[in-house]
């Protein structure tokens, strides 16, 4: 068998890949940003609250900016336990995707009889996004300019071509989208695919609904959430909100609900930025189009363009480390950005005396459906959204959609699909979702490499437990 073009032995100099990387700042790149608002204050005393809100992601602001514009009469209080934006929202690739289910495989294995109206729904969900930035002036950076998708494995080819929305590529042929000597094949997609910068996504999201009346705190973590017959009562360190109604926006930290501990794992994605690069260096790779890029392994890079002519190049090595907590610490794994710059410089030899100027990671939450779940507790007070599995920035405003409908006691479209109904299948605890999770990731790899499935990943699709995405 053939060597894959990538894999976890490093093909380059380590320590050339080290030089390359001897400048690099670990703070993410969209958060290394003169134009970062300042901390809002902490909760300090009692408030009375129609919904209260715990988290300041996308999932959350989403939730405070749309229950306004449905509710301007409500009391609204957001509860952060940082920043705004520091966590996955901030530090992510800021590839925006109509999708909700991750893939048409991937929804076909879980939803089949619900995909009709789930991508009319992801439709609709993308463009009253893109109207709401316009709305409210969000200097989000947004553009719709595509994506590249390409094998860089012969038996990746045929896997590119079954898509109506995709257009096959003469790879042989400029088309300025990107080129590569590992690239085997490419289909370029518009439509359902844009970019942003999503810190100052995140920021433009706070800000509008703070100028609606939305009440937004940082630094406050809630310690315990008590749910009584008529309210739900949330505690911080100096303070606590009373409510009404109370929409969960965790997502990757453990939930005030026990129930859905399980639901959800940290997996840790990591990403590096170039120096600026210039017009002649971009064209040496073929890429004078303002497209995104990514390869079509289960493992996969995603790699962009930003506004000042850099190339974010993340993915592949997602890691999953013992314990199953989120820590600061594992924010930076070396081991990781050399894989990365790597697999970068086998990608693009023509770059390999640049440097990267950025290199972070952080915490995704991976579900078992490879997608979002939503839904509500018994009595209907208190809503969540979770499960994202790195497709957030767009499918966070769906879910907070479905968390209000459900909140407010409406019968919608959204409240009826199963992803808003039923929980994915749990993901054990420890000690056994550590080398669970590597037994599972061997075989995604050997599958990558192969091309086929081996008996493990055949029997997790028979209990709904796919890879493709």
């Amino acid at each position: 068998m053939p060597n894959p073009v990538y894999s976890h032995e490093l093909r380059h100099d380590r320590a050339t890949l080290e030089r390359s990387l001897r400048a690099a700042s670990p703070t993410p790149f969209w958060l290394d940003n003169p134009d970062r608002p300042a901390a809002r204050p902490a909760l300090h005393g009692e408030i009375d609250a129609d919904l209260l809100i715990i988290g300041g992601g996308f999932c959350g602001l989403w939730t405070a900016l749309i229950a306004k514009e449905r509710h301007p009469e409500w009391m609204i209080v957001l509860l952060e336990q940082q920043r705004i934006a520091w966590a996955a929202s901030g530090r992510n690739g800021g590839f925006c995707e109509s999708s909700l289910t991750h893939g048409e495989e991937n929804g076909r294995l879980h939803f089949p009889t619900e995909l009709d109206t789930i991508h009319r729904l992801a439709d609709e969900n993308f463009i009253e996004l893109e109207r709401t930035i316009e709305r409210y002036s969000i200097d989000a950076e947004w553009h719709n300019s595509g994506i590249m998708v390409v094998a860089t494995e012969p038996h990746q080819v045929d896997g590119l071509m079954p898509d109506p929305d995709a257009e096959p590529l003469d790879m042989s042929a400029p088309h300025g989208h990107g080129a590569s000597a590992v690239y085997r094949a490419g289909v370029f997609k518009r439509k359902g695919y844009s970019y942003v910068h999503p810190a100052k996504l995140a920021w433009g999201l706070a800000a509008a609904a703070e100028k609606l009346g939305v009440h937004i705190f940082e630094h406050s973590p809630v310690t315990e959430l008590i749910d009584a017959p008529t309210t739900a009562t949330a505690h911080t360190p100096e303070g606590q909100v009373r409510a009404e109604r109370v929409a969960l926006a965790t997502n990757v930290f453990p939930s005030p609900l026990k129930r859905l501990r399980l639901a959800t794992v940290p997996i840790y994605d990591y990403a590096l930025v170039t120096e600026p690069l210039s017009e002649d260096q971009f064209e040496a790779i073929g890429w004078t189009e303002n497209n995104g890029i990514t390869d079509s392994g289960r493992e996969f890079h995603y790699y962009r363009k930003t506004s000042d002519h850099r190339i974010l190049f993340g993915g592949w090595d997602a890691v999953y480390h013992r314990g199953r907590k989120v820590k600061p610490s594992q924010d930076q794994r070396e081991e990781t950005f050399l894989l990365l710059a790597d697999h970068f410089f086998t990608t693009f030899p023509q770059l390999r005396d640049i440097e990267f100027t950025h290199a972070w990671g952080g915490a995704i939450d991976m579900s078992t459906q490879l997608m979002a779940f939503h839904g509500a507790t018994r009595k209907g007070n208190i809503a969540y959204s979770a499960g994202y599995t790195g497709l957030g920035v767009a499918a966070t405003r769906f879910g907070a959609q479905v968390m209000l409908d459900l909140l407010e006691g409406r019968d919608t479209e959204r409240t009826r699909l199963r992803m808003s109904r039923r929980l994915p299948i749990p993901i054990p605890p420890e000690p056994i979702a550590y080398p669970l999770i590597r037994i599972v990731r061997k075989a995604v790899a050997k599958s990558d490499r192969t091309g086929k499935d081996g008996p493990l990943l055949k029997l997790m699709a028979l209990f709904k437990v796919g890879f493709d995405s």
